[in-house]
């Protein structure tokens, strides 16, 4: 028995079996031990950003870790951006680097690198192992690292060496033990009782805290108190749908969320941070909150949310609540625009649904579309690095075994397109709509929101798409994945209700008017 094999023993005895891979020759020793671990279920990935925006994924909807398994410093470099999101949306990952033996690191070969200071960006957990004996002791502790409270981005260095190398077998294999949720403090909860009943109040939701159970009893605070309801503009993942209340969505435009917010004299945070603006911008202020309004972190990420709203619940009597029910929007028909797009998936939409949400700008009317649809689960692009959509459907549609709607702006899927690959090589249920606007939109907007108003040809080409066009139903189709084209509304439509009850994945290209935001 080798490194590997302990490794890979700890970590099926912690019940980690699934590993998104992109291996090299540092790693070989843990692809072989595969074939003795029946248990562990790999996934190749063509491109290391896609095995950790998958992991990402698997955590959001199973609230446990998959691991990776990169290849040295440069397949974690790869794989560092999407890390970047699971590392905002506070989920457990485990990421497996291999490394140069340690013997061998002392001559600086070309892909010798400072895995340490890469992995030290995400502010997670790190450590290298340096004999076999200490492999399995060394993956519990990442284990249990990665569920935090919060949860976060554990990194696990092994060199060739330690993995080759024998082990000598425990009678068991070390299992992680689990930390209790943060704290909520008395003081804390007096604060915001204090203020949801004397003041200009919200309650903000986010991470753990947007489960329908919690968003029930959130609804049941505000209605007692006359206090807002509201949610972070990008959620990890949201159940929402038929019978679960709304949450009033906080805008992503700084200057709109400042007018949001404007009126709030206390803000109680229950999963979420403090919210400020996406970028800086000139004569706009980075905290969106009143300067004079407080701020009361009751259950910060990593608390105990449900703990924290049921005893708000109770100390302010907030009693249950009855909701009228909404009506599914039906199905629209006509040109193709970012308002019908919403519709058509909206229409379309059934109970257990899971959307990876990554349509940029021109989604901004799919949530209130999907408001009274059947019930289902959304999630977002937590920390800004485009690229998420496709690998977090991946791992949504692994770790769950339902239909994964995956809603890509053009520009964006090319940053990650492999995932469709791995998606045909697994057979996944994952339907793709990329939307093809021809254009970076979201940049056009943020052009004129930081003054860089000048309007050249040249600048105006760094934001176009069509010089040559990008034909995606064509990647899609060489990558394995069975594509069609909609050019109306009714186009999308049968389009997706076909992808609905097709096995495997479906890629739809979605065109509609160049630059539609």
């Amino acid at each position: 028995m080798n490194g590997a094999h302990a490794l890979l023993a700890t970590l099926e005895a912690n019940n980690i079996n699934t590993c998104f891979a992109n291996p090299g020759t540092s790693e070989m020793h843990f692809v072989a031990s595969l074939d003795d671990s029946p248990e562990m279920s790999a996934i190749l990935c063509l491109f290391e950003g896609v095995a950790t925006g998958a992991a990402d994924g698997y955590a959001r909807v199973s609230s446990r870790p998959a691991c990776t398994l990169l290849h040295l410093g440069p397949g974690l470099a790869n794989g560092w951006a999407n890390l970047h999101n699971a590392r905002r949306a506070h989920v457990p990952l485990l990421n497996i680097v291999g490394d140069h033996a340690t013997y061998h690191s002392r001559f600086d070969a070309p892909l010798q690198s400072d895995i340490e200071s890469i992995a030290s960006t995400l502010e997670g957990w790190q450590r290298r192992t340096l004999a076999p004996n200490d492999v399995a002791r060394d993956a519990a502790d990442a284990v249990a690292a990665a569920y935090g409270p919060p949860g976060q981005v554990a990194t696990l260095v092994l060199p060739a060496d330690v993995s080759w190398g024998e082990v000598d077998a425990p009678s068991a294999w070390p299992v992680a033990s689990r930390s209790s949720p943060l704290d909520i403090t008395d003081a804390d909860l007096a604060a915001a009782t204090r203020a949801l009943r004397t003041k200009r109040a919200a309650i903000l939701l986010g991470g753990s805290a947007l489960d329908a159970e919690q968003i029930a009893l959130a609804e049941r605070i505000t209605q007692a108190t006359g206090a807002r309801l509201l949610m972070e503009t990008f959620p990890t993942i949201l159940e929402r749908g038929e019978g679960i209340p709304a949450p009033e969505r906080l805008i992503y435009l700084s200057e709109f969320a400042i007018a949001q917010l404007k009126d709030v004299e206390a803000l109680v945070l229950i999963g979420s941070k403090e919210p400020v603006g996406f970028f800086a911008y000139p004569d706009v202020a980075s905290r969106l909150v009143a300067p004079e309004a407080s701020v009361i972190a009751l259950a910060p990420p990593g608390a105990d949310t449900r703990t924290a709203l049921l005893e708000l619940a109770k100390e302010l009597n907030a009693s249950v609540t009855r909701r009228e029910p909404g009506e599914q929007v039906q199905a629209p028909s006509g040109a193709l625009t970012s308002q019908s797009f919403a519709a058509a998936v909206g229409a379309t939409m059934f109970e257990g649904l899971i959307v990876a949400d990554e349509s940029i700008s021109s989604g901004v009317h799919l949530f209130g579309a999907t408001e009274h649809g059947p019930r289902h689960r959304w999630m977002s692009l937590t920390g800004g690095s485009i690229g998420y959509g496709l690998p977090v459907a991946l791992g949504a549609a692994v770790a769950s075994g339902e239909r994964v709607l995956c809603l890509e702006a053009d520009g964006s899927m090319m940053y990650t397109p492999q995932a469709l690959w791995t998606m045909a090589r697994e057979s996944l249920d994952v339907t793709v709509v990329a939307l093809s606007n021809r254009s970076y939109a979201i940049l056009n907007l943020e052009r004129q929101r930081v003054g860089a108003t000048r309007e050249g040809a040249t600048s105006q080409r760094m934001l176009d798409l069509d010089d040559p066009p990008l034909d995606l139903c064509a990647i899609a189709t060489g990558l394995g994945v069975p594509s069609l084209r909609a050019t109306s509304a009714e186009e999308l439509v049968e389009a997706l209700r076909r992808s609905y009850f097709t096995p495997g994945p479906m890629f739809i290209e979605a065109v509609l008017p160049k630059g539609l935001g």
